[in-house]
């Protein structure tokens, strides 16, 4: 869930974040710098992983939301830079950690940072990018932004290893699902889109505003990926279809499934996902299943009213290029489903 500048470059399923690349793309480019710059070390594998990973692919979404959060509230100076950097660090050092914990060799078609150097240089490097979004953090110097960053961090750790608690787990229901994906994914969404509210010193209403902007897209774009694993387009990012399937994931689309579905049906979500015993013909019967209880498309409704209060959370803010822009974020987010 990290990008170059070669992401930015408008193509028919990227064309909707395009308001915000063109509003942030020159500051874009600097944070990109600050990447690479506070991503060196005198010792030379460090440099190696984390660029490994950096370089990646992805669309540098929370960055661009630090930059268009900061934009949409009238900020005038280069703190939102420093600040866009530190959650990429955050970001791609929870990655290069996940990959461990997931035991993942492939990350959008590509070899991960563990599949290449192995698990103690992938959890050693994350450490490192952690120590130094901390870095950029006592620089910008605000406690307000220390205290959200140092909070967030702490919550994206306790959803994974919420996640961990639950995987494989069929007794997971939607609750606990969002719980999950609230503490691990949208948390940091979250974060992003309110550091602009904080640097700028807004009113509390504006500050919440741009929270509930960010947690809502956060949602709607972890609920979307998990969908997306299930349809063909899994395959145009960098995955195979229903690979979350096989590696025995209890998403969105399965738990509903799961929970509509008859005791002979649980039998076999159980067998293949909580046991692990999974047979060739097992994927087409599990995509069978998601069809007959509409299961997919009850998910993508759970994604597209989050996208309504995403955009709600918008109208505190008067009509601007950085509203607009942010607007189409969440549009971008949901189009991938269609």
């Amino acid at each position: 869930m990290v990008a170059g500048d070669q992401a930015v470059a408008p193509n028919s399923r990227s064309s909707s974040l395009q308001p915000l690349l063109d509003l942030v793309g020159a500051d874009l480019k600097r944070v990109n710098a600050l990447i690479l710059e506070h991503m060196q070390s005198s010792v030379p594998l460090i440099p190696q992983v984390a660029e490994h990973i950096i370089a990646a692919g992805g669309k540098r979404l929370r960055p661009l939301l630090v930059l268009a959060g900061a934009r949409l509230v009238g900020v005038d100076n280069d703190r939102p830079l420093a600040l866009a950097a530190c959650v990429e660090f955050i970001h791609t050092a929870t990655l290069l950690h996940d990959d461990v914990v997931d035991e993942s060799d492939l990350r959008r078609g590509r070899q991960t940072a563990k599949a290449v150097f192995g698990n103690q240089a992938s959890v050693l490097v994350g450490d490192f990018l952690f120590s130094r979004a901390f870095q950029l953090m006592v620089a910008d110097g605000s406690l307000a932004v220390l205290k959200l960053l140092a909070d967030t961090a702490a919550t994206l750790a306790e959803g994974e290893v919420h996640q961990l608690m639950t995987a494989h787990d069929t007794a997971t229901d939607e609750e606990v699902y969002l719980q999950v994906i609230r503490a691990k994914t949208a948390v940091l969404f979250a974060a992003s889109a309110e550091v602009g509210g904080l640097v700028g010193e807004r009113p509390q209403t504006e500050i919440d505003a741009l929270r509930g902007y960010g947690e809502n897209l956060g949602m709607a774009f972890q609920v979307v990926d998990d969908v997306l694993d299930y349809l063909p387009e899994a395959e145009s990012r960098g995955k195979a279809l229903g690979d979350d399937f096989r590696e025995g994931k209890l998403t969105l689309p399965v738990i509903l499934a799961f929970q509509a579905g008859s005791e002979e049906e649980r039998t076999f979500w159980k067998r293949c996902l909580e046991e692990g015993e999974q047979q060739e013909e097992d994927l087409s019967h599990a995509l069978t299943l998601l069809e007959r209880h509409r299961a997919l498309d009850r998910a993508k409704e759970r994604a597209q009213a989050f996208a309504v209060e995403a955009h709600r959370a918008l109208e505190a803010f008067p009509p601007s290029d950085a509203r607009e822009a942010l607007k189409h974020a969440v549009d971008f987010t949901i189009d991938r489903l269609f």
